[in-house]
């Protein structure tokens, strides 16, 4: 019984120590390209809205389904930066593709934001080549 309660215990009481590292977090950029060779227009893909009202926040509460995928979106940006994997970087593709039916060929970036000496600094990590929408696997 003592040892089942001390396998319990750390899903009871969550540990912090994923705060250890505090890191800036990636910004994932799109663009919606209308042949391979053309320059992107780079626009923040889902970004954060300015302002959410107080029953929006209490629905969110129970039922957020986007901002969950868009957390895996995170994680999955984080894992192309570090130890890059074509499942990470089809996974974002797949969520782009899927906000955008109308385009033709995509591309997204990996746009990571620090503060420096009072400055916001900006910083590229990864930039993925152009893929035609309906070479995106879902």
């Amino acid at each position: 019984m003592l040892r089942s309660l001390k396998l319990l215990l750390p899903a009871l009481i969550p540990s912090w120590n994923f705060f250890d590292v505090i890191a800036p977090s990636p910004r994932i950029e799109y663009a919606v390209l209308a042949a391979p060779d053309a320059d992107p227009d780079w626009r923040e893909f889902r970004p954060r809205p300015d302002h959410v009202s107080i029953p929006a926040m209490l629905g969110r509460l129970a039922w957020n389904p986007r901002w969950n995928e868009s957390l895996f979106l995170v994680s999955c940006a984080e894992r192309l930066v570090d130890e890059p994997t074509a499942h990470s970087e089809d996974e974002i593709f797949a969520r782009i593709a899927a906000d955008f039916p109308e385009a033709a060929w995509l591309r997204f970036r990996l746009v990571f934001l620090s503060q420096e000496s009072g400055a916001l600094v900006s910083e590229v990590l990864f930039v993925s080549a152009p893929r035609r929408r309906e070479d995106v696997a879902r």
